[in-house]
């Protein structure tokens, strides 16, 4: 079976079309099924998603990339650092 990725605005659509069934009386579980995922993935979107607008929601999404990109440089920016203090390390043992 293959999974589908929904994009944010689409995941707060979903949540909000789950929102009104639930309030006309209908449980979670017709709900999901209904707009078309398990249970799981609809309280997983609801801790994360729960209560944003979608321009909450693709800000996040923008912070979070964002984010990993700043990571990553940290990182290189490491691992440059630890080269060059084995590189001065050596370099005062050879003299």
């Amino acid at each position: 079976m293959t999974r589908k990725r929904y994009t944010p605005e689409q995941i707060i659509r979903k949540l909000r079309e789950a929102e009104v069934m639930i309030s006309q009386g209908k449980s979670i579980s017709q709900a999901t099924r209904q707009i078309g995922i398990v249970d799981q993935t609809y309280y997983k979107w609801r801790r994360e998603y729960g209560g944003m607008r979608v321009d909450q929601a693709k800000r996040l999404k923008h912070l979070e990339k964002q984010n990993l990109q700043l990571k990553k440089i940290v990182a290189d920016k490491e691992l440059d650092i630890q080269v060059l203090k084995e590189t001065l390390n050596l370099e005062s043992k050879n003299f």
